[in-house]
């Protein structure tokens, strides 16, 4: 049972190493643009290959920053001995413990990811509202992945398995 227990813990310290990772380098991607994104100069730029897949880097990152950020709420809530039924009530759970600022600004920072996932949008106005929100939204997911760090540090004596991203992640809150 303990050596379950210590495969449990290793797992929780390897999704906040890849939380830390996954901020490094979206924070790099959105570092390459110039905010904010408007839709007149998105058309004149239709084809500048560098751009757009910077572009495509911030929707994957966001993406995947969100998705790590979920699953390593829902391990560190069952390491805690909560057993939520549903990803709300685990919302609800680190939005109590202040992990989270706010469950519906989670839901609003899903429901943009969602979009993206699933709008193959061509109105250039449309598309620059998109990533203006994403990279709005980035810091939520900053500070939520700094709290949650803090807080499996402080109550489950966890880290994130290497410090290879940690002097990096750090320096986003400078």
């Amino acid at each position: 049972m303990a050596d379950a227990l210590a495969e449990e813990r290793r797992h929780l310290a390897q999704l906040l190493e890849a939380l830390q990772r996954c901020a490094y380098f979206l924070d790099h991607s959105e570092q390459k643009i110039d905010w904010p994104l408007e839709g007149a100069a998105l058309e004149q730029r239709r084809k500048d290959t560098e751009l757009f897949e910077t572009l495509a880097a911030i929707n994957e990152r966001f993406a995947k920053l969100q998705d790590t950020l979920a699953v390593a709420m829902r391990h560190t809530a069952l390491l805690m001995s909560e057993a939520p039924d549903s990803f709300l009530k685990v919302l609800t759970f680190f939005e109590k413990l202040g992990v989270l600022e706010s469950a519906e600004h989670w839901q609003q920072s899903r429901m943009a990811r969602n979009i993206a996932a699933h709008d193959y949008e061509t109105n250039y106005d449309a598309i620059a509202e998109h990533f203006n929100a994403l990279e709005s939204l980035t810091g939520l997911l900053f500070r939520t992945a700094r709290n949650l760090i803090g807080r499996v540090a402080t109550d489950l004596d966890v880290r994130p398995a290497s410090g290879d991203f940690s002097a990096e992640f750090d320096q986003l809150f400078d």
